[in-house]
């Protein structure tokens, strides 16, 4: 396997490599390249639908996805999809999957299956780079900090979804979600620390209301993204990306009107998180 950096301090390219038959010593280079870098880029990969399933199991157990429509045949796979005539995207703002659960996932599995012509890009962001890049006083400032995440004013039925053309398409308007973690978490496999708060999910500090919370809120959540902390990936056919949520933010780019673009994705079962 070859491992190119996409940008100086977020993402991999890898190569040299089949995703659906790859040996245990590749799996495990494969794994190591993601929690260190965040997201690992695999071209050309022949990659079933069966196949993409066996490999997520690989990693431990797959989170069935409570929002987003489900391929029929293969339950396990969430469908991220755009129609021509839709001009909301899934995804399109920063944000961390599933910080809002208890446990949060671990991360994501992505598979192009239709792309538009041109754009439809996702962008990541790495928080281990973004955590260091703080200044001294800042790190005091939020050690120690804990805050709460939820996705309901998203996905309710009353929610942001709900309210664009993409409303009819999604699931789970009864899910109630709600979780507290550390604003500044250990990678459980590298221990680095990872600034854990994002703009899509992360609501008000323990302790304060969400105006009290939102000055530090805004200043972390700028301070997040770095010029150097953040690559982005030109989807082609045959392209899997696969990422550590715990390490990153991704923004799906909305720049697409008028084209499909169906993703398969299949989410990672994640470890408790700590301080």
């Amino acid at each position: 396997m070859k491992l190119t950096a996409m940008a100086p301090e977020c993402g991999v390219e890898v190569s040299g490599v089949e995703l659906a038959t790859c040996n245990d010593a590749q799996m495990q280079d494969i794994k190591n390249a993601i929690y260190e870098h965040g997201v690992a880029v695999f071209r050309d990969q022949e990659f079933t639908p069966e196949e993409h399933i066996a490999f997520a199991k690989r990693w431990g157990g797959i989170d069935i996805n409570n929002y987003f429509p489900l391929n029929e045949a293969y339950p396990e796979i969430a469908l991220v999809k755009k129609e021509p005539d839709q001009q909301t995207n899934i995804g399109g703002a920063w944000h961390t999957d599933h910080s809002y659960d208890q446990i949060p996932a671990m991360g994501s599995i992505l598979v192009a299956r239709v792309l538009p012509p041109a754009g439809g890009d996702t962008m990541w962001a790495h928080m281990g780079a973004a955590y260091d890049a703080l200044p001294d006083d800042l790190k005091e400032e939020i050690e120690g900090l804990e805050a709460f995440h939820t996705a309901d004013h998203v996905y309710k039925s009353d929610g942001l979804y709900a309210q664009t053309d993409q409303g009819k398409s999604l699931r789970g308007h009864d899910v109630d979600t709600g979780a507290v973690h550390p604003v500044v978490i250990r990678h459980p496999h590298t221990g680095r620390k990872l600034l854990y708060v994002n703009t899509a999910f992360t609501i008000h500090f323990v302790g304060q209301t969400r105006e009290e919370s939102l000055p530090l809120l805004s200043k972390l959540f700028a301070a997040a993204l770095t010029k150097t902390n953040q690559c982005r990936l030109e989807w082609k056919p045959g392209t899997v990306a696969i990422w550590d949520n715990r390490t990153t933010w991704h923004n799906a780019i909305n720049d697409y009107q008028g084209h499909a673009r169906e993703m398969h994705r299949i989410t990672l079962s994640g470890e408790a998180i700590a301080a």
